[in-house]
């Protein structure tokens, strides 16, 4: 008899389909509110992505799942309200709840102090709390969507019970050691990291959609040839990135994609109720190691009269000396045409930063410029140990693509590809900082949008003091003045717009709701507060509107 491994997580929304994942223990039929699916079968795991038509839009549907026509969801003795679909309206208003990086730990000490009390301290999870405040209030007052802006499991950090599971498995003496190395250790990593129960239920009623980033893969994957080099070399590397590919692809990706998409992927088709489909994902993720495309990672979402484009900013990178770009020709072909049209808001959400604090802006795009030569050598190998050791891997550290998205944010901004929008907000996340910012562009830009980077990380992951401090000398006039000049020494071109902070930096667990209503656009940002199960709470850090 199969029983549910994880989910059931609800992925695409739309005004009268949605899609719900889940993993089982064994093959089967899944059934969710008449639909069904068979599983396909991936290393012995067992995976399904039901899609539920005909919904009435603005409805609320709550669901079961079935397996092989028994009930496996919700659990026996559950207490949480019912899982739901809540499909759209084209006039509803819309709560988008975003952020990124969550380690997956207990919440017993010492995983609930804080960083600078123990080396493990991650304090509380911002998205598990966000569940228990919902699972305590009237259900029109729950978020419809979810972004997770990256890091959704570490393969280099936390995850003690997967790391106890590795121990026992194989040896860890050598490289790369307590590290996740096939799809077998991904898969313990998910299951530690969403099988918590009110996450589980959180991902079970409210719409999720995911991008991967560097922890997702590696610590610092892809910030640069020389980084893709080395790690070549490395004799378990190209057995980790085929798995870390593979594992996306199903507990990730397929739930971003339409209906209408899932019809037109290839991959899919033959994946699709397939109980040998190891072999289909293997050569893909074998092309895609030695290929690379960012355009079969990044999506689009519309939700009545905002568009939200959800941008790959780590598989896809073009790292060859001097043609460095975060996206290929044909991804940001991709995204220009997504960005052109008629909305209300355009949302672009990509896990690194478009905009940094000024002064690490100008100190990224340095290390770029010698990195690739401008001062000799010798600097350039300095420069590549600084761009590791601090992770200047951010659009700054890649001009050529800043440049080409500052300037298509001004043309959607000025309506030249389309009425502009109410409000572009840039959504991102990995800098385990939270922040809003607002920018001005260049003098006759026309600008009619109201333009934001809106920063939020970490779900689960803070910072220490130290390393706080250094946050937010990133922000001060005399760093900002010294990194701009250092800039300008090395040849950085002028960024082309300026930015100033309207909301923070802040440091703790939280989580951030943009509310849209018509052209209306707010922003919210809450945080962790400590407390008993039954009193923890988040607390409201700012709100701001926005148009």
């Amino acid at each position: 008899m199969a029983d549910l491994v994880l989910g059931p997580l609800l992925r695409y929304v739309g005004e009268t389909e949605a899609t719900v994942w889940v993993e089982t223990d064994s093959p089967c039929e899944v059934e969710v509110l008449g639909h069904r699916e068979p599983t396909f079968t991936v290393e012995e795991h067992f995976y399904a992505l039901v899609r539920i038509e005909d919904l009435e839009p603005g409805s609320f549907n709550e669901y079961e799942v079935m397996l092989d026509g028994e009930r496996r969801w919700p659990e026996p003795g559950s207490d949480l309200p019912p899982s739901a679909i809540r499909t759209f309206g084209r006039d509803k208003p819309l709560d988008i709840c975003f952020g990124s990086c969550r380690v997956a730990l207990p919440h017993t000490e010492p995983y609930t102090e804080s960083k600078d009390s123990h080396e493990d301290g991650k304090e509380y999870d911002a998205l598990r709390v966000l569940a228990l405040e919902m699972s305590r209030t009237e259900r029109d007052k729950w978020p419809e969507l979810l972004f997770l802006l990256g890091d959704q499991v570490y393969v280099d950090e936390g995850s003690p019970r997967t790391r106890e599971r590795i121990r026992q498995r194989r040896g860890t003496g050598t490289p790369p050691g307590e590290e996740v190395t096939d799809f077998e250790e991904y898969s313990w990593l998910y299951l530690e990291s969403w099988s918590e129960p009110m996450i589980r239920w959180l991902f079970s009623t409210v719409s999720v959609s995911m991008l991967w980033d560097d922890h997702d893969m590696s610590d610092d994957w892809n910030i640069s040839g020389a980084w893709v080099e080395e790690m070549e070399e490395r004799s378990w590397w190209h057995r980790r990135a085929a798995s870390g590919i593979i594992s996306y692809w199903v507990y990730q990706h397929l739930g971003n994609l339409s209906p209408r998409e899932l019809d037109e992927n290839e991959l899919y088709g033959r994946v699709r109720g397939n109980e040998r489909a190891t072999a289909e994902l293997r050569r893909f993720a074998a092309e895609i190691e030695t290929t690379g495309s960012g355009s079969r990672w990044s999506y689009c979402r519309d939700f009545g009269k905002t568009r939200a484009l959800f941008i790959d900013s780590r598989a896809g990178r073009v790292l060859e000396k001097g043609e460095r770009s975060i996206f290929d020709e044909e991804e940001w072909q991709w995204i220009v045409e997504h960005a052109s049209g008629d909305f209300d808001h355009l949302l672009i959400s990509t896990t690194v930063p478009f905009l940094l604090s000024p002064g690490f802006h100008y100190l990224e795009a340095w290390s770029e410029r010698v990195c690739d030569g401008a001062w000799g050598r010798l600097a350039a190998r300095g420069a590549e140990w600084l761009r590791r050791t601090v992770d200047f891997d951010h659009w700054a550290s890649f001009d050529k693509s800043f440049q080409l998205l500052r300037g298509l944010l001004e043309e959607v901004g000025a309506g030249k590809r389309g009425p502009a929008p109410a409000s572009i907000v840039v959504l991102s996340g990995d800098v385990h900082h939270a922040y809003l910012a607002e920018t001005a562009f260049r003098p006759g830009a026309e600008m009619q949008s109201a333009v934001y980077q809106a920063v939020c990380s970490p779900y689960r992951n803070p910072l220490d003091t130290h390393e706080r401090r250094a946050i937010e000398v990133g922000f001060t006039r005399p760093f900002i003045a010294a990194m701009r000049g250092l800039a300008g020494w090395a040849g950085v071109s002028d960024p082309g717009l300026r930015w100033r902070l309207a909301e923070g930096p802040y440091f703790d667990n939280q989580v951030a709701t943009l509310r849209l209503d018509g052209r209306r656009a707010e922003m919210q940002l809450d945080k962790t507060v400590p407390g008993e199960e039954e009193e923890r709470r988040l607390d409201c850090v700012f709100e701001r509107r926005l148009t």
